[in-house]
């Protein structure tokens, strides 16, 4: 990662303070916000690798804590989960990179198509493997037809866990059109995978056709 002030050993503040009393404080003291870093980086990173692959990760990772770094002092400190900024700034990067995710997830979902030679005898931990393969391709192919708008608050939601007004947060947009969004995007993934939807990892009682 870019040296922008942040080194990850550091004692307090220990993790019962706030992310928006760490950035407050990172104004005059840059060494703290390692603290944020340290909290977040591996979910900023895990996101991003599997909207991306892994190498892309690792400098998206690494560009999302230089830009919060960078705009720290722009940030909203009345707000004390730092979570959504930080996954908002990761999808906008992401955003730069709309062309290789859609070749990523079309490349994923020609597995969809692949089957093993006729005949060949298959253990039920093979066949399980090649299923599960099956079933992530054919998902791949499912989001990569979403509208970009779409699949973003779909994966924020379901990769990154972040609730409707974390993922309305993160993107800038009000919660209404969040739910709207994410509507349509799981109809559109059911519609294509044939009633399932594996990025619903719960049930959805919130969601509407509003907006």
């Amino acid at each position: 990662m870019p040296s922008i002030g942040v080194h990850p050993a550091l004692g307090p503040p220990d993790d019962s303070v706030s992310d928006a009393s760490i950035i407050e404080r990172s104004w005059d003291e840059p060494d703290v916000f390692a603290v944020l870093f340290n909290r977040y980086a591996d979910d900023i990173h895990r996101y991003a690798a599997r909207r991306l692959g892994t190498e892309t990760a690792d400098d998206l990772m690494a560009e999302t804590f230089v830009i919060a770094f960078q705009q720290r002092r722009r940030y909203d400190v009345s707000r004390p989960q730092a979570r959504p900024w930080l996954y908002g700034i990761v999808t906008n990067l992401v955003g730069q990179h709309r062309r290789a995710e859609a070749r990523r997830l079309k490349a994923l979902s020609r597995v969809a198509t692949a089957s093993p030679a006729e005949g060949e005898p298959l253990a039920d931990r093979v066949a399980a493997k090649v299923s599960a393969e099956s079933s992530r391709g054919r998902l791949a192919g499912a989001l990569a037809a979403l509208p970009a708008r779409h699949r973003d608050v779909l994966l924020l939601i379901a990769w990154g866990d972040l609730d409707y007004a974390e993922a309305a947060e993160a993107l800038g947009v009000p919660v209404g059109t969040v739910r709207s969004r994410l509507h349509r995007a799981r109809t559109a993934l059911r519609r294509e995978l044939g009633g399932s939807d594996p990025t619903a990892l719960h049930e959805e009682t919130e969601e509407s056709d509003r907006g």
